[in-house]
């Protein structure tokens, strides 16, 4: 069955329940956590490494429940694109769209150059343009075979993805535990003692950030950790956009949404601490652009363990998640386009698909742009490059996910003003409306404040990638609304029917593998 476009040509819905499922792991494991928790540690210490992404992923489940709703009722190309068109106003759309769009094409370059810095672990002698080509050919390929072969592909690597954190995390609790394993003190005497707690005690649990000295500094250190934690999170919500290629996404958008918050309690929180009882904070190479054995603080931990040849496994496993991520950024910046063009806000050229469904103009789009990464061939170093890009879509990513519980409130004020009965939706969020109003909160908060260092050490590159996306957003929303003339969509008016599907047609749970049911711990 296809998925149709409110105007142009359709997609095809060809994504099954178990690609559904790991897709919305996939957006949630991915290079933030084995990679980008190196500088959210050296920057917070454990506790504000813990308790960083312990908040932001509070953020992220207020999020997913405020979109969860509105595409299991809805579940129509463009997702949450296309219903802040439908439940604010056309131009709130538009600048959602073109801002989601963006977010996805820069990240695209930042999971290619973590790649290349995971890469180097082996062999940093060749250029990194090499490896970023490689990946990239990887990305491309999986794209081009259409929905189907990308849902198997992330599927495929979700798989590994999962085993792999599931691994680590358990490594990480032997090694912490087990005398043999604990690296020496800094004087270089061992101690014969396991591990513990000894990093929350030296250097200590938090880190004076930018040697600022007492409260101010541990909480600048716990704050600075949040954007990175975002970097971590952000991609739980791209099961939104692929709901317009799901089938029976009435039935399994919920199954996938429900369970988010056991992802990010089992993966992120649980470990984030075992990272803090691993490495030590102010270890150097923990610094991603001088040392591409950093690229992991879990390879870091298993090398201070002398575990032979594991580092170089667990980086293999971590090369996967780098061609996971990027792979699924080209397809949800492509589909972003495609929704973008279905709602009139991008030239109707990128509505086209082929015999299969691929919206294939709005796919080489993505490919054009994933040459930034090889910036990392000039000035900067793989693992720089990575960290700015890194923030980047960490700053369009929170105004997406801002969006999305503003979507929200707005479509609960409209269902309660129209007399629908939320129990009568495929899926009811709990906590709300005062969820979507934490998250909005919270997430505004986060962006005001995300740049604040660039004011005390000025960096220009940091003020551009903390504070451009924040000032472009409502440049373009009233450009648009000023020259379409737009209105806000009245409670009374909001279209709850419009591509809400029946399905009876899809296929049943009793079709999927039995490989698949015994996942359902995960998933």
């Amino acid at each position: 069955m296809a998925a149709i476009g409110l105007q142009g040509q359709p997609l095809q819905r060809q994504l099954k329940p178990r690609h559904i499922q790991m897709i919305s792991i996939g957006g949630v494991i991915g290079t933030g956590l084995f990679l980008g928790t190196a500088n959210a540690l050296r920057h917070g210490g454990p506790l504000g490494l813990l308790m960083g992404y312990a908040a932001m992923g509070s953020i992220c489940w207020a999020v997913m429940i405020s979109l969860g709703e509105m595409v299991a009722h809805l579940p129509i190309p463009g997702g949450h694109l296309s219903l802040a068109t439908r439940f604010i106003d056309p131009a709130f759309g538009f600048t959602m769209g073109w801002n989601y769009w963006y977010n996805w094409t820069i990240v695209l370059p930042a999971e290619l150059n973590a790649a290349a810095v995971l890469i180097g672990y082996w062999n940093n002698k060749i250029n990194p343009s090499v490896w970023i080509a490689v990946c990239l050919i990887v990305a491309c390929a999986i794209n081009f075979g259409g929905a189907r072969v990308y849902g198997e592909c992330e599927y495929w690597f979700a798989i590994i993805k999962v085993l792999t954190i599931t691994g680590l995390i358990i490594l990480g609790i032997i090694i912490d535990a087990t005398p043999k394993y604990a690296p020496p003190l800094a004087d270089g005497t061992y101690t014969g003692h396991a591990l513990s707690f000894r990093f929350w005690q030296s250097p200590g649990p938090f880190v004076q950030y930018l040697g600022i000295q007492g409260t101010t500094g541990r909480f600048l250190g716990f704050w600075a950790v949040l954007i990175q934690a975002a970097f971590s999170y952000i991609g739980t919500e791209i099961v939104a956009i692929a709901a317009g290629e799901a089938k029976n996404p009435k039935k399994n958008l919920p199954k996938a949404i429900k369970v988010v918050y056991v992802r990010i309690l089992l993966f992120y929180i649980l470990g984030t601490f075992i990272i803090g009882l691993l490495v030590a904070s102010n270890d150097k190479r923990l610094s991603l652009g001088t040392h591409t054995a950093a690229s992991s603080p879990f390879v870091i931990a298993i090398n201070n363990a002398h575990i032979k040849v594991l580092p170089s496994l667990i980086n293999a496993c971590l090369l996967t998640s780098a061609w996971s991520a990027a792979s699924s950024d080209l397809y949800t910046s492509s589909r972003a386009l495609y929704g973008l063009a279905i709602n009139g806000s991008a030239p109707k050229i990128f509505t086209k698909v082929n015999s299969w469904g691929l919206p294939y103009f709005a796919v080489f789009v993505g490919v054009a742009f994933s040459f930034l990464s090889f910036m990392s061939a000039g000035s900067g170093t793989p693992g720089e490059v990575f960290g700015w890009f890194a923030n980047m879509t960490s700053v369009a990513g929170l105004l997406t996910w801002a969006g999305i519980c503003f979507t929200y409130i707005r479509f609960f004020k409209g269902a309660k003003a129209q007399g629908i009965d939320r129990t009568s939706f495929a899926y009811k969020a709990p906590l709300q409306p005062y969820a979507a109003y934490y998250g909005l909160i919270f997430c505004c908060i986060v962006l005001f404040f995300n740049g604040w260092e660039v004011f005390v050490q000025i960096d220009h590159a940091d003020f551009w990638t903390s504070y451009i996306p924040i000032i472009i957003f409502p440049m373009i929303f009233f450009a648009n609304k000023f020259y379409k003339k737009t209105k806000w969509v009245p409670y009374e008016a909001m279209d709850f029917y419009s591509g809400s599907r029946t399905e009876d047609d899809e296929e049943e749970d009793h079709k999927e593998s039995i490989g698949a049911r015994l996942k359902g711990w995960f998933t």
